[in-house]
């Protein structure tokens, strides 16, 4: 083999050690993203923090008439919380969110096989609170529609693998792709159960709009910065630019032990 041929190898071999090592760099961020990580997003949402306020909810208001229905088991003042986990988990996590917000999409990716596996060992329960506030800043009703949608998943029991899914299926912040009724209920084919008739009518029909914009409206006189805020046992841990789902899990462990 030619002294040529043998650099061009290494070469190539060493571009694909770099790629690699590049790789293994991102999966580790990925994976170990810490809550701290996301805040600059919500930093972001907090600068404009003035025109949120004043535009949020506003979207064509037309669908949004009608009595407030809340989802099916739905807990907490005036209803507003979506539980997931068991009533005697000794720990709560408290999860304002907004389907829309790339933060929160983060934040999910992060710790969203801890918080699975802390439920379902009866450990934590957790309390999902939808906001719309990338509506009230970006402008759309995808954040809207998006938690209605989920609230439609949660009267079918299926809201934990819906909420999954729209977050895995999360449009660009500036593209309001979850206003679109259609694509929200393609996306219910991938809940084994969900794509009902019941489903795509409370969809479409946006049974529970009015619901959406009182857990908004709690979202915002709750004097929180952004979103995601999440809480556990009442302490913001969002804030913590320490965390990390390990850290999560061994606090949870410790509060149940």
């Amino acid at each position: 083999m030619s002294e040529k041929n043998r650099d061009g190898k290494r070469t190539a071999r060493e571009r694909l050690a770099d790629e690699r090592e590049k790789q293994k760099s991102r999966d580790k961020r990925r994976r170990a993203l810490i809550v701290g990580a996301s805040t600059v997003c919500v930093l972001g949402l907090a600068a404009v923090i003035g025109v949120v306020a004043a535009n949020a909810g506003k979207d064509d208001g037309s669908e949004s008439a009608g009595p407030i229905v809340a989802p099916s088991g739905a807990q907490g003042k005036d209803s507003l919380a979506i539980p997931v986990g068991k009533e005697s988990a000794k720990s709560t996590l408290t999860v304002w969110e907004d389907f829309r917000c790339p933060a929160c999409r983060a934040f999910e990716l992060a710790y969203r096989d801890t918080i699975h596996e802390l439920t379902k060992a009866g450990q934590l329960k957790v309390e999902y609170h939808l906001a719309t506030l990338i509506d009230g800043n970006m402008g759309g009703t995808g954040s809207r529609k998006a938690a209605n949608a989920a609230a439609c998943a949660q009267d079918a029991g299926k809201f934990p693998k819906y909420h999954d899914v729209l977050y895995d299926n999360q449009p660009p912040e500036t593209e309001d792709g979850f206003a679109d009724e259609d694509k929200l209920i393609d996306l219910a084919g991938k809940v084994e159960g969900l794509d009902s008739t019941l489903f795509q009518e409370c969809v479409e029909g946006g049974k529970h709009n009015s619901w959406v914009e009182k857990s908004n409206a709690a979202f915002r006189s709750g004097g929180f910065s952004g979103t995601p805020t999440v809480l556990l046992d009442g302490k913001n841990i969002y804030q913590d630019r320490s965390m990390t789902p390990p850290k999560l899990k061994k606090l949870v462990e410790d509060a149940n032990g």
